[in-house]
């Protein structure tokens, strides 16, 4: 059974940092993993993605500089990957979601757009105060 688990998400002060946790288990093989959010009442939208492999790796243009995405660790079938924030700003406040893709993309482009990920976690909630 795949699950997909964000963690670490809290109130926190403007220019502030916080990181996230995303655990997907029960998945062998995985092709990459994604971050994406969605602010009240605004459509979900890409922040972060990286391959399994490392080599592709993507940033939403509003937090690029401030949010690092890690590497994705595997052990067995349980998948981890991280996200870190920095410098957080008001408009960084959302709900955080992780996402899975286990299979290859012509193009790793694609990560950047949710209907390419297979499994999805509830989300985590990030709350940046002023």
């Amino acid at each position: 059974q795949v699950q997909v688990v964000e963690s670490g998400g809290r109130l926190v002060q403007a220019g502030g940092s916080l990181r996230l946790s995303c655990a997907a288990s029960g998945i062998l093989n995985i092709y990459a993993m994604g971050w994406f959010r969605q602010a009240p009442g605004k459509e979900r939208e890409f922040v972060a993605a990286i391959t399994r492999s490392g080599d592709s790796t993507y940033y939403a243009d509003s937090v690029k500089g401030r949010f690092t995405i890690s590497s994705i660790s595997s052990d067995n079938a349980k998948n981890t990957v991280y996200l870190q924030m920095n410098r957080l700003k008001s408009e960084d406040t959302a709900a955080y979601f992780c996402a899975v893709r286990f299979a290859a993309l012509s193009t790793d482009n694609l990560l950047k757009y949710e209907d390419y990920y297979s499994y999805w976690g509830q989300g985590t909630q990030v709350t940046v105060s002023p």
